[in-house]
């Protein structure tokens, strides 16, 4: 029982963690540097909708980059920043276009035992660095978790789901990388930061 006990809190530390870290991010957003217009739709979108900051300039409404697979399954990237602790934070929701209730694919979990003993995740998510020729994996917690949204089930007809997923930084010359996900199409991605 205090090995369940003990469990349960470190996933609230690390959820709070996360959580704590994205208000942090969302409130750096706001700065002054181009057009009034930018920091206003995003503090209107970031209040209502969750963690969902879309952080790239000139894309208030659109996502960087959508991730479409079968049954209408669809992940829209809303930001990719980079931090200053050495790793980008990806964000984004992941949807159901369909009418039909749709069950998560398990395989975005990837296919590492030490990821899937953790549940359902985005833990099969990459980043690649066409440049540099280099593949940067999820990161994992000390427990072996994935940094990542985790505990995916299904999704209903047109629901949406706040996600984020962390990766290593790649070199800071970088700004452009494919996002890659198990039973999604790939994609790129701008990071900012």
């Amino acid at each position: 029982m205090s090995i369940r006990f003990t469990a349960k809190a470190r996933r609230r530390v690390v959820a709070s963690a996360v959580a704590a870290g994205l208000v942090v991010g969302v409130a750096g957003c706001g700065g002054g540097d181009g057009d009034d217009k930018k920091p206003d739709s995003r503090a209107s979108v970031t209040r209502t909708s969750g963690p969902d900051p879309s952080t790239q300039e000139g894309q208030s409404d659109q996502p960087l980059a959508e991730l479409k697979g079968t049954g209408g399954l669809l992940l829209q990237i809303s930001s990719a920043q980079r931090d200053s602790g050495g790793f980008v934070t990806v964000n984004g929701m992941l949807k159901n276009d369909g009418a039909k209730d749709l069950l998560i694919p398990a395989a975005l979990s990837g296919n590492e035992t030490e990821i899937t003993k953790n549940g359902p995740s985005l833990g099969g998510a990459t980043l690649v660095d066409p440049k540099g020729k280099k593949r940067y994996y999820v990161l994992r917690d000390t427990e072996g978790r994935p940094l990542t949204t985790t505990g995916l089930n299904t999704l209903k007809g047109g629901q949406s789901l706040p996600v984020f997923m962390q990766f290593p930084s790649p070199p800071a010359d970088i700004t452009e990388v494919s996002l890659q996900l198990p039973t999604l199409s790939s994609a790129t991605v701008k990071i900012s930061g």
